[in-house]
């Protein structure tokens, strides 16, 4: 069982950053997939990007939506079962609901497709101002 609470969204001008924080519980986090979505109003769940467990001889590997690669980066910190999305150069068409999602037996290009992801974050709104 995975439980995901996410934080750090707000209202932002165009061009600012903000970083999201997905908090984990539970012992089995550094062993999941962590992805994070977007859904704007009256539009499909969209994939932004995501990041799998880490291995003792590399890290996991890290996927993102084209539509925000090269401004978002994704990260984890295991000891404090927390995955970031810092995001940059934000554009009034970033403005959407974001959500983290979590699954222990996800790889590859299943990442992308929110319906593969067992377990979902309540969201935070995100919010850019032209």
């Amino acid at each position: 069982q995975v439980q995901l609470v996410e934080s750090g969204g707000g209202l932002v001008q165009a061009g600012g950053s903000l970083r999201l924080s997905c908090a984990a519980s539970g012992r089995t986090f550094s062993s999941a997939t962590i992805g994070w979505f977007r859904q704007a109003p009256g539009q499909e769940r969209e994939f932004v990007a995501a990041i799998a467990r880490n291995f003792a001889w590399r890290d996991g590997n890290i996927d993102y939506g084209d539509s925000v690669k090269g401004r978002f980066i994704v990260s984890r910190d295991n000891a404090k079962n927390t995955v970031y999305l810092q995001m940059n150069s934000l554009k009034p068409e970033d403005t959407a609901v974001y959500y983290c999602a979590a699954d222990l037996n996800l790889r590859g290009i299943g990442v992308k497709f929110p319906g593969n992801y067992e377990y979902w974050g309540q969201g935070t709104q995100v919010t850019v101002s032209s």
